[in-house]
């Protein structure tokens, strides 16, 4: 298959017009052009590693069959990879989430959002469920298919797995976290660099003590963003991108099932959850996950911030492929998976490529 009259924006190469041949999935070669013209916008396929459901599909409740259907899905907003979460939850429903999974095309791993978490900064987590981590439930609930887990750094048995989970090859997220600035640090040293869902349930900016917040903006973590207007304000996003390395942002949308669907009533891990106007909350009023698209994220984080495309290429894809160790996606290159998204020059998703497959 070949595409030409394309402005390719690749996150390490740039931005130049050409075209490219695409062989057995991969993409076998690429043609750059003078000619300034072009028709399409191509970027790497979007990566989201933080989404709890999609059009009816919960990651707690899916079957095997559902997983499928929701990959399916996600092509027509661009996701080419994706990461099912999970909420906080009892031993067995996790491992029933972990045996449901199939690690296969487009699902590249799971994330474990909880339940080792500070009860205190549940956010939309059900408290029934949070709990300290031991080191026998870790050994149990831990296996290949596990890739990232949302943790507290100040909870009682943290510091206890996290050589557990390391030699897994799951990295570590803090998240839904009291932590001050000091223990953040501490978290730091040890490898931990990453951050869920920033800056929603940590702990926030003070000026005698940096907090979750101020940490995030002293140290190099590298962090999670919900780009809907919701969970951070447009002129939050854009302070934040003027801060922070652009590669240490990561686009997710954290979307419930009822992304994709009608307002009304939903359900989050046992909590009854109300979508208005596209807005999820708890019967208390708590930011409870998102319905937020990725394309729609993509878009808003251009809108917000003014970034280039080639950093656009970085926050919705290659900088989770490098967090993340994933092989041979990322990249508009030779040799590459052609997992690729076509869009017009307003940032409109025309067409989303999968394994050298229009979906």
């Amino acid at each position: 298959m070949e595409i030409s009259k394309l402005l390719i924006v690749d996150p390490i190469d740039g931005e130049y017009t050409g075209k490219i041949i695409i062989n057995n999935g991969k993409i076998e070669k690429i043609i750059k052009t003078e000619d300034s013209y072009y028709d399409y916008i191509l970027m790497p396929g979007f990566i989201d590693t933080h989404t709890h459901g999609y059009g009816g599909i919960d990651t707690m409740t899916a079957t095997e069959k559902d997983f499928k259907q929701w990959a399916e899905m996600n092509f027509k907003h661009g996701v080419t990879t994706f990461f099912p979460t999970t909420v906080s939850a009892s031993k067995e429903q996790i491992k029933n989430v972990i045996k449901n999974t199939p690690i296969e095309k487009s699902i590249k791993g799971i994330h474990l959002e909880g339940p080792y978490i500070n009860i205190n900064k549940k956010g939309a987590q059900n408290p029934e469920y949070i709990r300290n981590p031991e080191e026998k439930e870790i050994k149990e609930i831990l296996n290949e298919k596990i890739k990232l887990i949302t943790m507290a750094p100040e909870i009682k048995g943290f510091y206890d797995v996290i050589n557990i989970i390391h030699k897994n090859n799951t990295v570590i997220s803090l998240g839904h976290t009291e932590a001050d600035y000091q223990e953040f640090k501490k978290a730091y040293e040890k490898g931990i660099n990453r951050i869920t869902h920033f800056p929603n349930a940590i702990k926030g900016l003070h000026h005698r003590e940096l907090g979750g917040v101020g940490a995030v903006m002293l140290e190099n973590f590298k962090i999670e963003m919900i780009v809907d207007g919701i969970h951070t304000s447009p002129d939050f996003v854009k302070l934040i991108y003027k801060i922070k390395n652009i590669d240490d942002i990561i686009l997710i949308t954290d979307s419930m099932s009822a992304a994709g669907l009608n307002d009304g009533k939903y359900d989050l891990g046992g909590l009854e959850v109300t979508v208005r106007d596209g807005k999820a909350t708890l019967k208390d009023g708590t930011i409870a996950g998102s319905t937020l698209v990725f394309d729609k994220a993509v878009k808003n984080f251009q809108k917000f911030t003014n970034c280039t495309l080639t950093e656009l290429a970085k926050v919705s894809s290659y900088n989770t492929v490098q967090n993340l160790k994933l092989q041979n996606l990322g990249r508009i290159k030779e040799g590459y998976i052609a997992n690729l998204v076509l869009l017009d020059k307003n940032l409109n998703l025309k067409k989303t490529i999968f394994e050298g497959d229009y979906t």
